[in-house]
């Protein structure tokens, strides 16, 4: 039975990510092959405070379920009162036919923030979480996107960034 699964969904598993991506560069008429991010030095920083005395924000690839949301992929901030019922993912390039985002919990964990900040595991939450969209532009995302995420982290004085990619 596993058997039969397996080869009636082979598509759903055999898909090659990186050589995908090549092609599809290469489709859009681009010469050289597109080049992977790659950090020598991890970018990421102990905690200067205790968890118990830091604020938490959220970062999510998922757009704002609004108009604008839909259309325009952007960074955004999004207030996380009331937490949003939906969020935008259509477009994003998670695994449709064995999952959904449905459950909006599961991607933007704002109600077990609340839950680790009321019993004092986190200090707080950001007042907003922030999308950031998929990018294949590393040049974007270092110049553009993530300068941009960081000064709306540091207005809100966020200690700690939970990444949430879809």
């Amino acid at each position: 039975m596993a058997n039969d699964y397996n080869n009636a969904h082979a598509h759903d598993y055999d898909v090659q990510y990186m050589e995908r991506t090549r092609n599809y560069y290469r489709a859009q008429g681009y010469s050289a092959d597109y080049q992977w991010a790659h950090n020598k030095d991890t970018p990421f920083q102990p905690l200067n405070r205790r968890l118990c005395d830091s604020k938490v924000a959220i970062i999510s690839t998922s757009m704002p379920d609004t108009k604008l949301g839909r259309e325009q992929r952007a960074v955004y901030s999004t207030p996380i009162d009331p937490i949003p019922a939906s969020a935008y993912t259509a477009e994003l390039s998670w695994h449709h036919s064995v999952t959904h985002t449905d459950d909006v919990g599961s991607f933007l964990p704002i109600a077990a923030l609340k839950k680790l900040s009321a019993s004092g595991v986190i200090g707080s939450i950001a007042s907003s979480f922030f999308s950031l969209p998929t990018e294949y532009s590393q040049r974007n995302t270092l110049n553009k996107d993530g300068p941009d995420i960081l000064k709306r982290c540091q207005s809100e004085n966020v200690d700690i960034a939970i990444l949430v990619p879809l």
